[in-house]
């Protein structure tokens, strides 16, 4: 009898232990299957933005014998710059453009014609003439901006073989720029633009240099007036603040703010910095302002967690051998805690680069064209600007949208990495 019962509590423990196995299986399956279906949307999530904006590290030139005609450029050879400046540099890139197709005369057919150039052209001439004068007279072989237009059919992005309500260029277009494609007059180069441009109506021109100075600038004050705040916060709070409601108080509503939404934070800031204090729209000042009311709830919360983190035998010590409470939070406690305070401030301030809800709040949605030279200047940001090109009806700025948030990824990965690096570069082993 014993030893069937024996048997029996065996059996059980065996079919115990194999059903405890099977679920371990099962769970540790559906853990696997669920991490390989979320790496496998970023994947498609980060191939389908990297296809769409690779492209735009390319625009399409056309290349044209350009007659720098003096009597256009500087008719009475005064060499003067603002007269250089000033002159008709589109009329040249046009008049160049015409003479490979002397049998387009009629105004509409010209018109159509000349739409193939953008009017980035005769800007470039103009930099051309103004940087090296001595080129005026002379008969220049330049690649020059074509449309976007131009671009997005060169590109493949547009189809050729549709009908012609089916597409922005006409057939006569069409049959132009094949024409100019055969004797080898087209072609992709690097989009230099994009990188050192701010924003343009026209997508052949715009860029993000605009944008990411403002961000800059915006990213300066708002470290520059949030991470001592936090910290010093923190330190007061965690090391010399007594416990009472009051404290407690304090301590609900900071934790509170860390979860209010951004767009909130652009409604105080503008009530409170322009409408109040009347600081100027559209400017990194406010923008940064409102990123640090914003950010300042992160990094208090962990510039604490840091401060917590310490052991409290670091504290005794340094009070036993003498030390001032002051000096023991500066000397001993503080830099133990310095790569948590430094992690959580990057990742407060990598969180404020990737906000545009407060900054469409305060008028940073504005069309900016000119890069900006200080924090009140007038600027834009870098998600204000992928909101900006979203929102373009034209196809070439669908590439210049993804490219641009691709530079903001890399610059999130980046402040992470750096995050990661200065937490390891200050941790200290105690």
């Amino acid at each position: 009898m014993s030893s069937r019962s024996t048997l029996s509590v065996k059996e059980a423990v065996a079919r115990g232990i194999a059903r405890r196995y099977r679920n371990e299986a099962i769970f540790r399956a559906l853990g696997l299957g669920a991490l390989l279906i979320g790496l496998g949307f970023l994947a498609f999530f980060f191939y389908t933005l990297v296809g769409n904006g690779y492209t735009a590290l390319e625009q399409t030139r056309i290349r044209l014998d350009v007659e720098l005609d003096a009597a256009v450029i500087d008719p009475e050879a005064t060499r003067n710059p603002e007269t250089l400046r000033g002159a008709d540099y589109q009329r040249l890139a046009r008049d160049a453009l015409g003479r490979l197709f002397p049998e387009v005369t009629s105004r509409a057919d010209l018109r159509a014609l000349y739409a193939l150039l953008s009017a980035g052209a005769g800007i470039e001439l103009q930099q051309l003439v103004v940087n090296d004068p001595a080129a005026i007279g002379e008969t220049r072989t330049l690649w020059l901006l074509a449309d976007d237009d131009v671009d997005v059919i060169v590109k493949g992005q547009a189809p050729r073989d549709v009908p012609e309500t089916d597409r922005r260029m006409d057939d006569r277009q069409l049959r132009w720029l094949t024409a100019l494609e055969q004797q080898g007059r087209v072609d992709l180069q690097f989009n230099r633009y994009f990188f050192t441009r701010g924003d343009s109506r026209d997508p052949e021109l715009a860029g993000i240099w605009g944008a990411t100075v403002g961000s800059f600038f915006m990213l300066l004050v708002t470290l520059a007036l949030s991470f001592p705040l936090g910290v010093a916060t923190a330190v007061y709070l965690e090391e010399f603040a007594p416990r009472n409601r009051w404290t407690d108080l304090i301590e609900v509503n900071i934790n509170n703010l860390a979860a209010v939404p951004s767009i909130v934070f652009g409604l105080l800031g503008l009530a409170l910095f322009i409408n109040v204090f009347g600081l100027p729209r559209s400017a990194p000042v406010v923008g940064g302002l409102v990123l640090s009311l914003m950010t300042l709830p992160v990094i208090i919360i962990a510039s604490r967690a840091a401060l917590t983190a310490v052991p409290p035998s670091i504290r005794e010590a340094a009070l036993g051998v003498g030390a001032s409470k002051m000096q023991m939070v500066l000397h001993h406690v503080l830099p133990l805690a310095m790569p948590g305070m430094l992690t959580g401030t990057i990742i407060g301030m990598a969180r404020a680069l990737g906000e545009s809800a407060p900054l469409l709040m305060i008028g940073m949605v504005a069309f900016i064209v000119d890069v900006p030279d200080s924090p009140v200047s007038p600027a834009t940001a870098l998600p204000v600007q992928v909101y900006l090109w979203a929102d373009s009806p034209e196809r070439a700025f669908v590439e210049r949208t993804s490219a641009a948030i691709v530079v903001l990824l890399l610059f999130l990965l980046v402040m992470n990495a750096a995050a990661i690096l200065l937490r390891k570069r200050f941790e200290r082993r105690y």
